[in-house]
């Protein structure tokens, strides 16, 4: 071999050509954010010698870019849902978290993870994440406190609401600025130094070692600059993150991803992906994807309207900001508008941030309206027939709630720009590989890939439909299933 431009994540390298290995451990996990960080505790506390790979110098991945939120619940609800008032019964969780999924929803991982979120819960906080029994009861995207519990989903909107009692689930640590993520890493990555894990960083993992049988027998990586094979004698998990930051692959698989000007990931190069697709693993849901632009706290802002181009109005607005922005991406154009009065306005929170701006303002809509360029009685009937049912307390063409039902009369009138050719719009992939609930990859016919693992944004998990999510599902879903995949990983199967 004269070196790693011979390897290629979409191609397995033959064992019978690895010449040595460099390296030989039980369990090999590649990736240190929350999924390879949990499964990384559970394997070595199972007994297993593991050894992580980490292509960055230290560790966080995409986990530590978030809030550190994590979506929580079930079994009469945690001790801080409790506190607030809240019982979250098991099955309201899970019918949520079933309607959240799409679909293509997995059932059996929806039923696994409702059914032990709560312990989940207690195991995060064994391993000392802090939460303070606090409340937020205003609809935020994050607290810039050190509070705990929010509304980090649709729950209290139409279709959700119709079909599971709605609780908070959002459980953000105790950490007071955003970007709680960095925290909850940094207490994972202490656990994980304490389990013994053998940790390499500045690690790249080229491929897969696979013998002519179909089993994962280890990884090929460039480790401080050198090629290295490391043999696993267990299995291999991949922790790698999604796809968002390559763009050929969006554009491949998501290319509705492409009107999102701000990918949030680190690494996220699809690597994992396509590594476990050289072995035979199945990706599904590569067409999905989770987008959003914060266009509120003010929790003011709900009492508005969106509109598209065509002056219409496509969604309920009292559902989580990330399904209204997956609604606008899939509007005609780029053109978009939330029209509030006087009494509704206040400005975004992250306008600056966002580029949400006033694109029209006026004494009646029709000067709104024309300020827009848009045709005549186009935004002025939608907003008629919308006053003339929200005076009545309803909303029978979108279903939003009655407590943010009010006329938009009040002027002078606003028209915020959304556009998404302008406005700034984050998203991040949420196909991956098929995985059972235990972490174990699966081919096209739903068979084992012996040996081979995922957790994370590199898997299909509890998080695949945008239209869907919620805050804190998709740790939730790293946290809960890379420990799974962990310990299945550290029971050497045959």
């Amino acid at each position: 071999m004269s070196g790693a431009l011979e390897f290629s994540p979409s191609r397995a390298h033959p064992l019978s050509r690895v010449p040595r290995f460099d390296l030989q451990t039980d369990v090999i996990i590649i990736g240190f954010g929350a999924a390879g960080a949990c499964a990384a505790i559970e394997a070595a506390r199972a007994g297993s010698q593991v050894t992580l790979f980490e292509v960055a110098a230290g560790s966080g991945g995409t986990s530590a870019l978030s809030g550190g939120e994590i979506y929580l619940g079930g079994g009469g609800g945690t001790r801080i849902q409790q506190a607030a008032g809240f019982t979250d019964e098991t099955e309201d969780l899970f019918k949520y978290l079933v309607m959240a999924g799409g679909p293509n929803c997995d059932v059996t991982k929806v039923r696994a993870y409702a059914e032990d979120s709560l312990a989940h819960f207690h195991w995060l906080t064994d391993q000392g994440v802090k939460y303070k029994s606090s409340y937020v009861p205003e609809k935020i995207v994050e607290p810039i406190t050190d509070d705990c519990l929010i509304w980090s989903g649709s729950e209290e909107a139409w279709p959700f609401v119709d079909a599971a009692r709605p609780a908070p689930r959002g459980h953000c640590p105790q950490f007071v600025g955003m970007g709680g993520g960095r925290y909850l890493m940094d207490v994972l990555t202490l656990r994980v130094s304490e389990s013994g894990v053998d940790v390499r960083y500045n690690s790249r993992a080229l491929c897969l070692i696979q013998d002519e049988s179909g089993r994962v027998h280890g990884v090929v990586v460039r480790s401080d600059g050198e090629l290295r094979y490391a043999r696993a004698r267990s299995g291999v998990v991949l922790c790698t993150g999604g796809f968002v930051m390559n763009r050929n692959m969006v554009k491949r698989h998501a290319p509705l991803l492409l009107r999102s000007n701000r990918p949030i990931g680190t690494v996220d190069d699809g690597s994992g992906i396509r590594m476990g697709m050289s072995v035979g693993g199945a990706a599904i849901n590569m067409s999905e994807g989770f987008v959003t632009i914060p266009w509120y706290p003010p929790e003011s802002l709900v009492q508005g309207i969106f509109i598209d181009e065509r002056g219409q109005r496509f969604i309920n607005e009292d559902c989580y900001h990330g399904r209204v922005s997956q609604y606008i991406f899939q509007q005609p154009g780029d053109r978009v508008w939330l029209l509030v009065d006087r009494v509704a306005y206040q400005p975004p929170a992250f306008q600056e941030f966002a580029r949400i701006e006033i694109g029209a303002a006026g004494e009646t809509w029709e000067d709104v309206e024309r300020d827009l360029g848009l045709p005549p009685r186009a935004l002025t009937s939608t907003v008629e027939i919308y006053n003339c049912h929200a005076a009545q307390g309803a909303d029978p063409l979108l279903h939003k709630a009655r407590k943010w039902l009010r006329p938009l009369d009040q002027p002078p009138f606003v028209a915020l720009d959304c556009r998404v050719d302008h406005c700034v719009y984050s998203s991040f992939t949420l196909g991956g590989l098929d995985t059972l609930p235990t972490g174990q990859v699966l081919n096209e016919d739903r068979d084992l890939i012996p040996g081979l693992y995922a957790a994370g944004r590199a898997a299909c998990g509890l998080p695949r439909w945008g239209a869907g999510y919620s805050s804190g599902m998709s740790l939730a879903d790293c946290t809960f299933f890379g420990r799974r995949a962990g310990r299945q990983a550290a029971r050497r199967e045959p």
